[in-house]
């Protein structure tokens, strides 16, 4: 590759002279070697830097971008911790820009629990299979096919594009996303619009509609510690000051409550899209029914009705006849935009004043409309290659990078195109075992983000 590309400049330069006249491959024709290539980098994210690191990951995408004429850059946060940024000129640079990101690293997973072994990208029924490949290296794959495609063929966009290849989104973007927004703005001048993760894929409602669900808002988050002290002594004896049980209840409480449906602008739109595609009238108050018919979809749909607080890890004692003086448990809270307030005071009211409550990690919701240019971009690209698509907005129960480019006024949608099979439960694949993206998916996802740039 020459160089390292961290030395060099963030211009594009023109498309390799030997690549655009003799070479012949097409974006769908390398999209899946690209997929599978990324999932066999082991990029696992622990949190706490013991993974092997997204640097690999940084330095293969760099290259592939390099190949075709890119001045890609490395930007390392923290030994082993890369992403890669790049920007091509479009044909009217007076234009705003567009950014394409995508993160590199997953999720760890445990290869004894997999039918094919989660890092060996291995192909099997019609799906290419491993950790990584709807989350998200499928996206990486058909970005960079995309990109690899249109600058051989020397066919720019209408304006500026910048790539993002980031690391440590699964861990909240401390060492990705967020690094270059505060590090490094000027990577992102002129950028208006992004696309990024978890939209774009399909649910299919009968044989004249499919809908295409398109990210256009997240609910917000706060990973916490919860903590209560007690007082330590002898298991044998009686104490009703035991931090175990203070927490015990107060996490049983939490676990089980149900917090009020609150209907928000993007919820409400997917809502009407739905009701007009099932023929029926929804009412957010009694979705049960409805959510049974959607799916593998339902578990990402329902947790955009209401805030939700799920307890995840628990922790407290060294010894069976010691009661601990302290006990500690973990939550992943979720709030809807708007709702951050309401939901820190229902948090507080539910778990009771024994229960210090700390964020290990908090970020804000986002969410933006769904009109414009680039939706109408999106919905044509679509149409061109599935005849009976419908693109609507629906909200992201996690979150994404979006958040970190949110900052920098950026107006955000998740849009990965996928054409699924409607018995594939993809909502299941993220972070689950077995996860896989169809070989054809793949190839549709590049059809119709290659459009999507003629038109973007």
């Amino acid at each position: 590759m020459g160089a390292d590309p961290a030395t060099r400049g963030g211009s594009v330069s023109e498309p390799n002279a030997t690549t655009t006249a003799t070479d012949a491959v097409r974006g769908e024709d390398e999209v899946v070697d690209l997929c599978r290539d990324l999932i066999r980098i082991d990029t696992s994210n622990y949190g706490d830097h013991s993974g092997p690191g997204e640097r690999a990951a940084a330095e293969y995408v760099a290259e592939k971008l390099a190949e075709v004429g890119l001045e890609p850059r490395i930007f390392e946060s923290h030994p082993g911790r890369a992403s890669t940024v790049a920007r091509i000129e479009g044909e009217d640079p007076s234009r705003p820009a567009l950014l394409i990101h995508g993160h590199t690293d997953v999720v760890p997973a445990n290869a004894e629990d997999w039918t094919h072994h989660p890092f060996s990208g291995e192909i099997a029924d019609g799906c290419v299979w491993g950790r990584g490949a709807v989350d998200m290296k499928d996206m990486d794959a058909m970005t960079l096919a995309v990109v690899r495609d249109r600058l051989r063929s020397g066919r720019r966009p209408p304006r500026d594009i910048v790539l993002a290849f980031l690391a440590d989104e699964e861990a909240g973007g401390t060492w990705g996303a967020k690094h270059l927004v505060k590090r490094h703005p000027e990577l992102f001048e002129g950028v208006t619009e992004a696309i990024g993760e978890v939209g774009g894929f399909s649910f299919t409602v009968n044989e004249k509609l499919r809908l295409y669900l398109v990210e256009t808002a997240e609910k917000g988050m706060h990973w916490m510690r919860l903590t209560v002290d007690g007082t330590a002594g002898h298991g044998s004896m009686t104490n009703d000051d035991n931090a175990i049980t203070e927490l015990c209840e107060a996490v049983g409480r939490l676990g089980r409550h149900r917090f009020p449906v609150r209907v928000t602008k993007t919820v409400r739109s997917f809502l009407d899209e739905l009701s007009d595609a099932l023929g029926v009238e929804l009412d957010p108050e009694d979705m049960d029914e409805t959510l049974a018919k959607l799916g593998g979809i339902a578990k990402l749909i329902g947790a955009t009705l209401r805030n939700t607080a799920a307890p995840t890890m628990l922790g407290a004692g060294y010894k069976v006849n010691v009661i601990p003086g302290q006990a500690v448990a973990h939550v992943d809270g979720r709030f809807l935009p708007g709702y951050e307030e309401e939901f820190l005071a229902d948090l507080d009211r539910i778990l009771g004043p024994r229960v210090k409550r700390e964020d290990v990690h908090a970020d804000k919701a986002v969410e933006t409309g769904f009109d414009g240019a680039l939706v109408d971009a999106m919905q044509s690209a679509l149409r061109a290659e599935d005849p009976i698509a419908r693109a609507v907005p629906y909200m992201l129960s996690g979150g994404t990078d979006a958040k970190s480019f949110d900052d920098l006024g950026i107006r955000c949608f998740g849009f990965a195109p996928l054409k699924l099979p409607p018995e594939l439960d993809f909502a299941g694949m993220f972070h689950g075992v077995d996860e896989r993206v169809p070989v054809e998916g793949l190839k549709f996802g590049v059809r119709v983000l290659d459009r999507f740039l003629d038109q973007c």
